[in-house]
């Protein structure tokens, strides 16, 4: 007999969550002190580059935001890092998938 298996991660739903992309971006124009307005960042504008322009010092910056207000560390290691940090949009949906708080 074949039991269930018990699910013991947590589930992103795949749908954006403006609310908490919102909030991510005033995290990352606070913590960078960015001159442009949290509310004129787009969800898919790359966070690299041509985006919002971070470079990998800033992006340790967001880490150690994200790390300080949803309870989970992001890695230098993660070989996911450039999906991740690929969008505001991306990067919340990773919280949403790994937040403890």
């Amino acid at each position: 007999m074949q039991q269930a298996a018990t699910q013991t991660t947590p589930v992103a739903s795949g749908a954006p969550d403006p609310a908490l992309e919102r909030e991510l971006a005033h995290s990352i124009v606070e913590a960078l002190n960015f001159d442009v307005k949290a509310d004129d960042i787009a969800a898919d504008a790359p966070l690299y580059g041509e985006g919002l322009g971070l470079d990998s010092i800033d992006i340790l910056e967001v880490a150690l935001v994200v790390s300080k207000k949803y309870g989970f560390q992001l890695r230098s290691d993660d070989e996911n890092n450039v999906r991740i940090f690929q969008s505001l949009g991306t990067l919340a949906e990773h919280i949403a998938a790994h937040r403890t708080k």
